[in-house]
């Protein structure tokens, strides 16, 4: 077999110094800025709100889709109360 690859760009000691380089200037970036980014979470949570209603209500049924496996159990309609009867109480 040949095992000669060419020399990586990316050695261990670069990759090493790297992710130490980016873990302090996050970590420096955080703290500096740790304001703006408390003051915008509350418009990130408001702004959640209609993106998940968005993308979670994908997989409901709405009209015309055609028939979609899997959806045979008896559907409760907004509005109609189940009643119990005199006999289910007697029994």
């Amino acid at each position: 077999m040949n095992d000669n690859h060419p020399p990586s760009a990316w050695s261990t000691y670069s990759r090493t110094v790297f992710i130490a380089f980016a873990a302090i200037a996050l970590a420096l970036i955080a703290f500096e800025h740790r304001v703006h980014v408390l003051g915008i979470l509350p418009w990130l949570l408001i702004l959640a709100c209609p993106l998940m209603h968005l993308f979670m209500h994908h997989g409901h049924a709405h009209g015309g889709h055609g028939g979609h496996s899997g959806h045979d159990q008896p559907r409760h309609r907004a509005g109609t109360v189940q009643q119990k009867t005199k006999e289910a109480d007697d029994v």
